[in-house]
């Protein structure tokens, strides 16, 4: 009996991962989710929540979609320089990190609501979020 008969993965295939990504700011937070399968992102919502009240909505979405990492956008200027929100953002990381024992991996998030502002999206933050998931998948291919 082959390997792929007894329901494992194949040589050389890997399993498929599931992400939730943030999109995050000082008083909202974008949520999406995506796995490799597909590589594709979908926005799930915004957080307008702050302090201990948004990490236990983040723990409800951790519960709900058991995600095997979390990406979290990076916002620089233009030129690459950091600026406060770089600071805020990968703090935000680390607190995910510490709370979650989840992998967190960053994405230079430049624009990415702008991005999805011009779009359309009807809530810019989660597209963002979609749009930090989909650059990680691409980057890390």
């Amino acid at each position: 009996m082959t390997a792929l008969a007894m329901g494992e993965p194949a040589a050389g295939s890997r399993a498929v991962r599931s992400f939730l990504a943030f999109d995050y700011g000082t008083k909202r937070v974008g949520v999406a989710t995506g796995n490799t399968l597909m590589r594709l992102s979908q926005p799930l919502r915004t957080l307008a929540l702050e302090g201990d009240a948004r990490f236990k909505a983040i723990e409800a979405l951790i519960k709900e979609w058991t995600p095997d990492a979390l990406v979290i956008g990076v916002p620089f200027h233009p030129d690459g320089a950091e600026h406060d929100n770089t600071i805020r953002a990968r703090k935000f990381g680390r607190q995910l990190n510490g709370r979650f024992g989840l992998k967190v991996h960053e994405v230079d998030e430049r624009y990415t609501t702008v991005d999805a502002q011009a779009a359309g999206a009807r809530d810019a933050d989660a597209a963002a979020a979609a749009l930090i998931l989909e650059q990680f998948f691409r980057e890390n291919e």
